[in-house]
């Protein structure tokens, strides 16, 4: 991850030094190797989180997602299509790093044919905004790419950063906040050199601070516990894009991490428009796999229940899920059988049974008269 820890009389200094950005001349650009052919089976990351069930309510399309970091691999075939891209460093487009070029491709990068890695929002719309051209940045142009993305109207804003806590940078934050921006930072790496201090601008109130998470779901030893994490996210054997066409199957640290919740936070955003910058945050944290321990807030980030999930305390608005029921079929929609008339039936059935009595003694009457009228209505004698 990008790391500053900076005294604060060198901070002071460093907002009114020279414009930053001066480090490797271009000619000097040469970022570490990656590999070309991606393996056939899909990344444990994306298996992990599911994503592609998320896809199935969002992919964040109409979200503005604004990168802070080293620039971007704008010729890479999943990281095409970016057109928004603002320099503060003045050394141009490329990624001599490869950490912006990896942390976009988590967030954004467009699935291509025949190759298993992906990322999490595809179709979001993304501001990248170079901030350093080097391992290392410094905290008066990782402020000034944050209002630079508020000014671009960025709806989620990603910072794999590690900086030192700075009023300016302070106040930048909380103009992206104010602007209901939701703020992504990675809670920080443990080094050897690095101790486990703070990072900012993920300790500050209202940043959705990421752990680093291993496949089985615990939290990274390399990840931060000094920082109040929020959630984790995948960090540790992350394959993700690099410079020159390239993917890196190694990568660890909480700002890829960091990349992943963002991209979740991306896809609520275009699920659930009406909710603000606080509201998201807290449906990322709600729906989370749990926590396991110092470190690791509510657990590992879950796309999938993020964008579906029902919670309670959230005012309504779209549907979640599904559209609701139909309603019931009114009571009046079907006719009822009216009720059995006993009167007209039992009248009906005396008529019936006189008409039959009556028929029988005309029937009988048609043989009797006959007879009589033949025999001069004489009765026999007896025998």
């Amino acid at each position: 991850m990008i790391d500053r820890v900076l005294p604060a009389t060198a901070l002071v200094l460093g907002l009114v030094a020279v414009p930053w950005g001066a480090g490797p001349a271009m000619a000097e650009c040469d970022p570490e190797a990656g590999v070309v052919t991606l393996p056939a089976d899909e990344p444990w990351a994306q298996r992990r989180l599911d994503i592609k069930s998320a896809w199935q309510l969002s992919t964040g399309a109409g979200v503005r997602i604004a990168v802070i970091d080293s620039g971007l691999d704008t010729k890479h075939p999943q990281l095409r299509g970016f057109s928004t891209f603002i320099d503060i460093t003045g050394t141009g487009y490329t990624d001599c790093v490869g950490h912006g070029t990896a942390v976009t491709g988590i967030i954004a990068g467009r699935a291509y044919p025949g190759v298993s890695f992906h990322g999490v929002a595809p179709q979001a719309t993304v501001i990248e905004l170079k901030q350093s051209n080097q391992s290392e940045g410094h905290v008066a142009n990782l402020a000034t790419a944050i209002d630079k993305a508020v000014q671009l109207k960025a709806d989620v804003i990603n910072v794999s950063i590690k900086a030192a806590d700075n009023p300016v940078l302070r106040a930048a934050v909380h103009n992206a906040l104010a602007s209901d921006c939701v703020v992504v930072a990675a809670a920080g790496n443990i080094t050897e050199k690095n101790k486990d201090v703070p990072a900012y601008p993920g300790s500050y109130e209202g940043v959705l601070a990421v752990g680093s998470a291993t496949p089985d779901g615990r939290r990274a030893d390399s990840s931060s516990t000094a920082t109040p994490v929020g959630v984790l996210g995948p960090g540790v054997g992350i394959t993700a894009p690099w410079p020159r066409g390239a993917y890196r199957l190694d990568l660890e640290g909480s700002s890829f991490a960091a990349a992943y919740v963002s991209g979740t936070a991306v896809l609520v955003r275009a699920r659930f428009q009406h909710l603000d910058q606080e509201q998201v945050r807290r449906r990322i944290i709600a729906t989370a796999d749990g926590s396991v321990g110092q470190g690791t807030g509510a657990g590992m980030v879950n796309p999938v229940l993020a964008v579906s999930a029902v919670l309670p305390f959230e005012p309504a608005g779209r549907p979640v899920v599904a559209a609701p029921p139909p309603a019931p079929i009114p009571a009046d929609a079907i006719a009822k059988l009216p009720q059995e008339d006993v009167v007209t039936r039992d009248l009906a059935l005396a008529v019936f049974a006189g008409a039959l009595i009556l028929a029988a003694v005309i029937g009988g009457l048609g043989l009797v008269l006959p007879l009589g009228r033949s025999r001069g209505w004489r009765v026999d004698p007896p025998a």
